[in-house]
């Protein structure tokens, strides 16, 4: 919502206004706001009247901002301000009804652990079974979604599994000192069976995975994501690096981490505290930081997709990976434009419905491929 985001020119503000002034609107207004940051918990009701002397202060000082392209005529009277509202109101109240295409049908691929030896088992979720090793030795148990390795096993020297969950999965693990690790579509994560006594405990990710690190001052556990490495202690952390996009992410929910553009020994690593997000710049390998709501980040483990002013082209690949569908965008343009959304359990067909209704965005489906137009 581009009141919200600081987006809106005067004009569209003051259009806003007008529409507040209909007390009838008042009630849908805040509805629409709760739902826009609804990841914001703090955030209980919207203060309209507030919002009113605000945007008129606004409107007197705000000549030349953000410009964006007009929206369909059903949001006139909330003016082009309501464009970056959140999509949950719409779908709770199912007002919007994709048109009709071909059949989308996701392939269906499937979680697989390597073992040391380099052989490759089938992971099925719904299994409870025993995990061993290539000598038969047990060295930990999958429960359906999860795998829980065995912190007492014999093994006294490093081997290496290698969990892949592919598109549209999520797959979780607990490691042998008793970290936990929640991987995300398309995310690959190599790790030792068991941590030996001494020395670091270090992991290797390749795309995204949320970190409950078990502390243990004596041994720093470290994540390596190609050129970044992260070092902790014991604490929660979210971490972004699919080989595709221009940064790795690192957002912090509780503890401290060190962020290194390179090995864990290179100097003046960056410290995060709560909150803060890290971005390393993949080319430059500068690392920017900035503080965020960090229920953002990691909404996925809950199975939603929440968007805040990310480009399309962002968004669309993360959607590719939560369905496991490809999408291609031949309107370059509008895929570096930015949008607000969140979408939680829907089919595709549904997203891109919204998306279309509530922005504009137009597509077509040919043999089994999204094209954005």
């Amino acid at each position: 919502m581009k009141y919200l985001t600081r987006q809106a020119r005067a004009k569209e503000m003051a259009r806003l206004l007008e529409w507040l002034n209909n007390p009838q609107n008042h009630l849908l207004f805040n509805e629409f706001v709760k739902v826009q940051f609804a990841i914001d918990y703090a955030m209980k009701k919207y203060d309209v009247e507030k919002t009113k002397k605000e945007l008129l202060k606004e409107i007197k000082r705000d000549k030349n901002i953000f410009h964006r392209r007009p929206t369909r005529s059903f949001l006139k009277y909330a003016a082009i301000a309501l464009i970056f509202l959140g999509l949950g109101y719409f779908f709770r109240n199912d007002l919007f009804h994709e048109e009709d295409h071909e059949l989308l049908v996701p392939e269906e691929q499937s979680i697989t652990l390597e073992l040391e030896n380099g052989s490759i088992q089938i992971i099925n979720p719904s299994d409870t079974k025993e995990v061993r090793d290539p000598n038969g030795n047990l060295i930990g148990n999958q429960n359906r979604n999860t795998i829980v390795y065995d912190t007492n096993s014999e093994i006294d020297e490093l081997a290496y599994n290698t969990l892949k969950v592919p598109y549209a999965k999520r797959f979780d693990l607990q490691l042998s000192d008793g970290t936990i690790v929640s991987l995300n579509a398309g995310s690959s994560l190599r790790y030792p069976v068991k941590f030996l006594r001494n020395g670091n405990r270090q992991v290797f990710l390749t795309g995204e995975a949320y970190f409950e690190v078990e502390e243990d001052a004596e041994r720093p556990f470290i994540v390596n994501a190609s050129t970044l490495n992260v070092e902790v202690l014991g604490t929660e952390f979210n971490i972004t690096a699919y080989p595709e996009d221009n940064a790795s992410d690192v957002v912090l929910v509780e503890g401290s981490v060190a962020m290194h553009s390179g090995t864990v020994n290179s100097d003046n690593p960056i410290e995060l505290v709560p909150g803060d997000k890290g971005s390393m710049d993949k080319i430059s390998a500068n690392i920017m930081v900035e503080k965020v709501n960090t229920n953002i980040y990691t909404s996925w483990r809950d199975g939603e997709l929440v968007f805040r002013k990310m480009p399309l082209d962002n968004i669309l690949k993360k959607l590719e990976r939560h369905y496991n569908l490809t999408i291609v965008n031949q309107n370059t343009a509008l895929g570096k434009e930015v949008f607000n959304a969140s979408f939680k359990n829907q089919p595709i067909e549904k997203v891109l419905g919204y998306l279309n209704t509530l922005y504009g965005i137009e597509y077509q489906i040919k043999e089994n491929i999204i094209i954005i137009n």
